[in-house]
């Protein structure tokens, strides 16, 4: 009887049907010596189970123990933006200075020349005056 029990145990072993207990029952059942030959396959099985819950990892795990300041890399990243901004800063004044230094440009070129033509008719002006005194003759 206690045969086919174990047989029924492991169907349902097998099928993850078992409760702890049950599987205990197996456990210790494959622990024994007189296990029934169509059987010994799981012999192993459950063998490796109770042999690996007493391993243990002997090796010593490293930690880290240094551990990056964050407040300094935010303190560099706060600088670093405030010089990138006063650079973009001076930058866009000196384009904004030479933007008005070429309108400046511009507009005194504009001036000249239409100064350049007042000269121009002034100089005109002065041969028609010269010109009208040696027609009529009027001295100065």
């Amino acid at each position: 009887m206690e045969l086919a029990n174990i047989e029924k145990l492991l169907e349902k072993y097998l099928s993850a049907e078992t409760t702890i207990a049950e599987e205990k029952e197996l456990k210790n059942y494959f622990s024994q010596e007189n296990v029934a030959p169509h059987l010994e396959e799981y012999e192993t099985l459950f063998g490796y189970f109770s042999t690996s819950k007493n391993e243990r990892f002997t090796k010593t795990i490293q930690l880290k123990t240094k551990r990056v300041n964050w407040k300094w890399l935010s303190v560099a990243a706060s600088i670093v933006l405030l010089v990138s901004v006063y650079t973009g800063y001076q930058k866009n004044q000196e384009r904004k200075a030479e933007k008005v230094m070429a309108d400046t440009q511009m507009a005194l070129g504009m001036l000249s020349a239409n100064l350049n033509k007042g000269t121009a008719a002034v100089a005109h002006l002065q041969q028609f005056e010269t010109t009208k005194d040696k027609v009529f003759k009027q001295p100065k």
